[in-house]
């Protein structure tokens, strides 16, 4: 009998990560990111697009981006998408460029900031626990089945186990980071 293929579950809470990833970089911690601007949707040519598809966006200071809007008549969809997306920032178009200042963050708003994280990360970690559930159950059929073994069975739940262990280890280092720039003045 061959091993399951453990890899699926690896890829799985891989993906937990990086969209962990990508939470965090929508989080405001008062220094300019490209990846701040990245997940607003403009309405665009009777359509909704990603802004990055209708202008390129550009940190040129760390409290400044800019987005230069590829067609003129869209200036003013991306200035009313980015000021409407919640992120309180308040854009200012000059011809085809936006300038979007960053202002600086209070202590109250990091605070709300590093509650946001800390949900983002507890999601993060019940999607990799549940990877591990479907493993573990996975495995279960397959001792059930007579497929695997009482031996494969435990060697296997170990390693799922230690798959989990290192990603939920990773997913809290990485809080301890963002809480840490969040918080930093």
């Amino acid at each position: 009998m061959s091993d399951p293929d453990l890899s699926d579950y690896q890829r799985r809470m891989d993906g937990a990560l990086e969209a962990l990833r990508k939470e965090f970089a929508g989080l405001r911690t008062g220094r300019a990111s490209a990846s701040l601007l990245e997940p607003i949707v403009v309405e665009a040519y009777g359509s909704h697009l990603p802004l990055p598809q209708v202008g390129t966006i550009n940190v040129p200071e760390p409290r400044l981006i800019t987005v230069q809007v590829w067609d003129r008549s869209m200036t003013k969809a991306v200035e009313k998408a980015i000021r409407d997306s919640g992120l309180g920032l308040n854009p200012q178009a000059e011809g085809q460029l936006i300038r979007v200042p960053i202002p600086e963050l209070n202590q109250e708003r990091r605070q709300e900031l590093s509650k946001v994280a800390a949900k983002y990360t507890e999601q993060a970690r019940v999607a990799v626990r549940n990877v591990r559930r479907d493993g573990m159950d996975h495995l279960k059929k397959l001792e059930k089945a007579s497929e695997i073994s009482q031996d494969q069975h435990k060697a296997l739940s170990e390693k799922i186990q230690g798959m989990t262990d290192g990603h939920i280890k990773k997913i809290d280092e990485m809080l301890s980071v963002k809480e840490k720039e969040i918080m930093q003045v």
